[in-house]
């Protein structure tokens, strides 16, 4: 590893324990379109299953949007304090977008036409017979990917973030007219932090790690 890499590695770790889940903003703080634009740009760089990107963002700004939203979030002031919130929003019928993916890949030269028509195939034949209860857990586990490059993203822009998955989404899709093809699974609020942040606890490592054994037929 290089000197370069050793710093870049060591700055990056900096950034992830240096990230903690942010409720109190300065209110009235902007972040400038051209630092939002590039937070999602990044985010949406996130690993997919199938590389199927199985999500919309939805970006709440104005004052009135907030104050729309502040309810359905269970009244968490960071809805109204921060910045913007970012409606996570995953793709109950992301097999959709795989005609569009494979064949810009077969047109870049990363697979020849022939596989992409095959992967497009098999794509759609897994979420038709799999059912909904498929693509509703893909669109969730797949939504949890980019909400945490999104904060990610907004650390290194030098911006603070807190997860919220304590919503009415049906209220949420109500409010903001979202199409049924998609399904709210994460709000994040953006912003400045208006005092200092803390770590929160960790489980040791050693309760986290599951022991396993490969079963014996």
């Amino acid at each position: 590893m290089t000197q370069l890499q050793q710093e870049a590695g060591a700055a990056f770790t900096r950034m992830i324990l240096d990230r903690h889940s942010v409720r109190r903003y300065k209110k009235g703080a902007v972040i400038p379109e051209a630092d939002l634009r590039q937070i999602l740009e990044i985010a949406h760089f996130a690993p997919s299953a199938w590389n199927l990107q199985h999500w919309k963002l939805a970006v709440i700004q104005e004052q009135a949007d907030k104050e729309t939203l502040f309810p359905i979030a269970n009244s968490q002031k960071q809805v109204l304090e921060s910045a913007v919130t970012v409606a996570v929003l995953g793709d109950l019928q992301a097999n959709l977008n795989a005609k569009t993916v494979y064949t810009q890949l077969a047109e870049a030269g990363g697979m020849s036409n022939e596989l992409a028509t095959r992967q497009i195939a098999n794509i759609n034949h897994v979420y038709d017979t799999r059912g909904e209860q498929f693509g509703r857990d893909h669109a969730m586990l797949n939504a949890g990917l980019i909400s945490m490059q999104l904060m990610l993203a907004a650390k290194a822009m030098g911006y603070d973030s807190v997860p919220m998955t304590g919503f009415d989404a049906a209220a949420f899709s109500h409010a903001f007219n979202i199409d049924a093809r998609y399904v709210p699974a994460m709000l994040i609020s953006i912003g400045i932090a208006d005092e200092p942040t803390h770590q929160s606890p960790r489980l040791p490592l050693e309760k986290l790690i599951y022991p396993i054994s490969a079963s014996v037929e």
